[in-house]
């Protein structure tokens, strides 16, 4: 999402604009389908598209630094440790995301792009959630100070998840004991394990950023997340 600076420092309209176009400040932002924010990044210049934004994001930190909890999933028999993200096609074929495939001629590809199309979409709400709910992140920020903008941003994002706990709890969207170890069945195979240890070095944050941009994983995960949709609702 991109946020309109209005009074952007005359020095800096280049960094922050585009041409002619008018600056602005780029929020970076993972949600859930219940409209909750993950994570958030907010200050890139207007100028940078979602690639150069994502290399200077500290989405996948955690992972990188063995801080983030360990997460293990089964899909069409392939055993898979790390959680994936829903993107557009602008992304980098890594193992943490899945993307649209381009020109889906088979009927499996076609369905598997309309439900990942329609999942990525609900996601995308957020943003439009988050400036519904809050003018002053709709309308150009009147401000010069960058750092006063960042805590507006970040003070909307704490009221918003605020907003969205509250709503789930006077109405819960889902069976939490799903999210719990072994399912709501006993039977499930998603389990989320905290980190037992750190990298203790570079190599290990190095091999950590190799499996991160595995394309065969990326590929793979792909082809059976296609398989999965067309078993479940495919005719």
């Amino acid at each position: 999402m991109h946020w309109e600076w209005k009074n952007c420092p005359t020095e800096w309209k280049g960094q922050y604009a585009r041409g002619h176009a008018k600056p602005t400040i780029v929020l970076e932002a993972v949600a859930s389908y219940d409209l909750w924010i993950w994570h958030a990044f907010f200050g890139p210049p207007g100028t940078l598209n979602d690639i150069n934004v994502l290399h200077r994001s500290p989405v996948f930190d955690d992972i990188l630094e063995g801080r983030a909890p360990k997460v293990s999933f089964s899909v069409n028999g392939h055993r898979y440790k790390k959680a994936y993200y829903l993107t557009d096609g602008i992304y980098p074929e890594w193992s943490t995301f899945v993307k649209p495939i381009p020109q889906p001629g088979e009927p499996k590809a076609k369905l598997f792009c309309a439900h990942q199309s329609f999942a990525r979409k609900e996601v995308e709400r957020a943003f439009g959630v988050l400036q519904a709910r809050f003018a002053i992140v709709k309308n150009p920020s009147l401000t010069m100070d960058k750092q006063k903008i960042g805590n507006i941003m970040k003070a909307c994002i704490i009221l918003h998840n605020m907003i969205v706990e509250d709503e789930r709890d006077a109405e819960t969207q889902y069976n939490e004991t799903e999210f719990q170890q072994g399912g709501a069945d006993g039977s499930g195979s998603s389990q989320v394990h905290p980190p037992d240890r750190l990298p203790s070095n570079v190599h290990n944050i190095m091999a950590n950023r190799a499996d991160i941009r595995d394309q065969q994983k990326h590929h793979q995960l792909k082809a059976d997340l296609v398989e999965h949709i067309w078993n479940k609702f495919g005719s």
